[in-house]
């Protein structure tokens, strides 16, 4: 299965930003173990990250006919942005939202997502085994 993996705002400081909140792994470093990890064997990945809404909207179109499924980390954009929401619904590629703490138990703005409802799942609270975790969800959806 070809799987694009997006990373949002702020997951390019992943390793100095907050490290008791989202761990000490970069982002370089976390995409490497994910595409090593056993539950990768047999996949193909396109790792992409931006800060820039409109540029993650632009990947998630460009990579619509190579695509087998998406795995997003969409970070603050998880709570407002109807735009990536439209994208994944516009483009039909199963999508999984995944995220590094547990959104539920966090702060209230946090607790809100409005990118889960057009996914096929939603991971949080594993640290980087969510993006794991996103692989098996996308694998046994494909079964």
């Amino acid at each position: 299965m070809n799987i694009l993996v997006i990373n949002g705002p702020n997951l390019n400081l992943l390793g100095s930003r907050e490290p008791e909140v989202y761990g000490t792994d970069t982002l370089e470093e976390l995409m490497m173990w994910l595409e090593n990890s056993p539950e990768a064997a047999g996949h193909s990945f396109k790792f992409y990250q931006s800060n820039h809404e409109g540029e993650i909207i632009d990947s998630i179109h460009d990579e619509r006919e190579w695509a087998h499924g998406i795995i997003i980390n969409p970070a603050a954009f998880t709570h407002y942005s109807y735009a990536i929401r439209d994208a994944i619904t516009a483009v039909g590629t199963p999508t999984v939202e995944v995220h590094l703490s547990d959104i539920h138990a966090r702060e209230e703005f946090r607790q809100k997502s409005v990118i889960s409802a057009v996914c096929i799942g939603q991971i949080s609270g594993m640290g980087k085994q969510s993006y794991t975790e996103g692989i098996k969800f996308l694998s046994r959806s494909k079964s």
